[in-house]
């Protein structure tokens, strides 16, 4: 082959060779643009809801998304500052997340005032949604907002008739609020339509921070509560040990709504799995990220409650769980 030749065919190789690298290699912006970027809003701090990430994190490999790979979450945590909410959803906003996990329900509201047009998905158990005015109904929640819900009307009195069995003559029953969840409404309405049926009172104790739990034990104790109910929201559930500990320390029989309470030394828990809660609502987002629109997709509702009942801490408490109790636990710590 003469030189020149030679020439040639090396000069169009390369050529061929420069095309096809650049046909495979795409511009940063548009590599990004195929990794769809959510936003992730929740109270507390990380480490509060780590238990939670991790089950929404799985849901995620479960239909087939690895963060930092093929999907990028954008986290914001308020730090138990409830003020916070709206200016951090602000952010996720102006960011241009394809959508926003809202962790509970003050995230949800902050979530639904900062867009009416990205997607929300509402992650973990939000308390009666259509009652608090985040959706227009169960079935077409309407607007940009779905997730995970919980409607069931008389839970406030299965749970205060559990007590009522394990705590001998109880006839009083503390009861921890945050006015800065908007949840807290329907969930005190379902407890005072229960409390009279059961002959008990409630005495409600309000608590805002962290801070704010060993005072209201006190008071509990101080005004002769027979048992404590904790209800689910972030600023207890981020602190299941914590609430334990104080229940131990003032020797007050004490309910959440999760079993990490329990497996943290807590007496009783009756509710749905939140960790499974956030797993299913990864389902909900690949959902949307495919194109489904959020007003046409049905909230889900747990399919079970779990009773965790912890032993040891009863006794240390100086009670029996009735065996009509026990055989109906998901789970009993010895």
């Amino acid at each position: 082959m003469h030189r020149h030749s030679r020439r040639q065919l090396l000069q169009g190789s390369l050529a061929l060779t420069g095309f096809s690298l650049l046909s495979g290699c795409e511009m940063p912006g548009q590599q990004a643009a195929k990794v769809p970027r959510i936003g992730f809003l929740a109270v507390g701090s990380r480490e509060g809801r780590a238990f939670l990430i991790e089950g929404f994190l799985q849901g995620l490999r479960e239909q087939g998304y690895v963060e930092g790979q093929n999907i990028v979450i954008e986290y914001r945590f308020s730090e138990d500052r409830n003020d916070r909410l709206p200016e951090l959803a602000a952010e996720l906003v102006g960011l241009k997340v394809k959508l926003i996990l809202a962790s509970g329900t003050p995230a949800s509201f902050a979530a639904k005032q900062a867009t009416s047009t990205i997607p929300i998905v509402m992650g973990g158990i939000v308390a009666n949604p259509v009652e608090t005015g985040l959706v227009a109904s169960l079935a077409r929640p309407g607007g940009n907002i779905t997730g995970m819900s919980m409607m069931t009307s008389d839970l406030g009195g299965k749970r205060l008739e559990l007590l009522k069995q394990i705590v001998p003559g109880l006839a009083r029953v503390a009861v921890f609020r945050n006015p800065l969840n908007p949840a807290y409404g329907p969930i005190l309405k379902e407890l005072e339509a229960a409390a009279p049926t059961l002959g008990v009172k409630l005495q409600v104790l309000e608590v805002r921070v962290p801070g704010d739990f060993e005072g209201a034990f006190e008071a509990a104790t101080r005004q002769r509560a027979g048992a404590l109910m904790a209800p689910g929201d972030p600023l207890v559930a981020n602190r299941p040990r914590m609430v334990a500990d104080l229940a131990l320390k003032y020797r007050l029989p004490t309910m959440m709504d999760i079993k990490e309470f329990v497996e943290a030394e807590g007496l009783l828990s009756l509710g749905p799995d939140l960790v499974d809660s956030y797993r299913r609502a990864a389902a909900h987002v690949d959902k949307i990220l495919k194109g489904a629109n959020p007003a046409d997709l049905p909230m889900e509702q747990p399919t079970k409650l779990d009773l965790f009942v912890n032993l040891k801490t009863a006794r240390a408490l100086g009670l029996t769980i009735p065996q009509s109790v026990l055989v109906q636990a998901t789970k009993v710590v010895q």
